[in-house]
């Protein structure tokens, strides 16, 4: 038996209400399994996690420092091929309406024009890419609104 899968462009927006994001443009990568926020000032104090989403320039930016109680250091080989050890997080991500779980890494994309890439671990099972598209679920919460 086959799941359904949604249709997805190769960029759209979402939400992510655990980290206070609305509408923040994504980029779909096929290339890349784990998924990635941007942020800055990435420091571990006594267990706990802090990040500040995003900076200055980005109009999502709210200046908020995140606190994570619950996070882990993996591996991520870089499209070069270098290897980095990054943070990893879970938070929730809103697309076409629904709310899904999302394991995210912390990294600095201040140099990428997406500030959030969604990796084959999350797209997996739940969504086919067509790169002629763009903002399928951001459009369509829009006609629903």
């Amino acid at each position: 038996m086959t799941s359904h899968k949604t249709l997805i462009g190769r960029t759209d927006r979402a939400d992510f209400p655990k980290l206070e994001i609305q509408g923040i443009d994504i980029k779909i990568d096929t290339g890349a399994y784990t998924s990635s926020i941007h942020c800055k000032d990435i420091e571990e104090t006594d267990g706990v996690l802090f990040a500040t989403l995003l900076d200055e320039e980005h109009e999502q930016y709210h200046g908020k420092r995140l606190s994570f109680e619950e996070y882990k250091i993996t591996s991520v080989r870089s499209s070069n091929g270098s290897v980095d050890m990054r943070y990893e997080v879970q938070g929730n991500i809103r697309l076409f309406n629904k709310l899904y779980k999302i394991s995210l890494t912390l990294n600095n994309r201040e140099k990428m024009k997406y500030p959030v890439l969604i990796g084959r671990k999350f797209l997996s099972s739940k969504f086919i890419v067509d790169p002629e598209l763009q903002d399928v679920s951001y459009l369509q919460s829009q006609n629903e609104n």
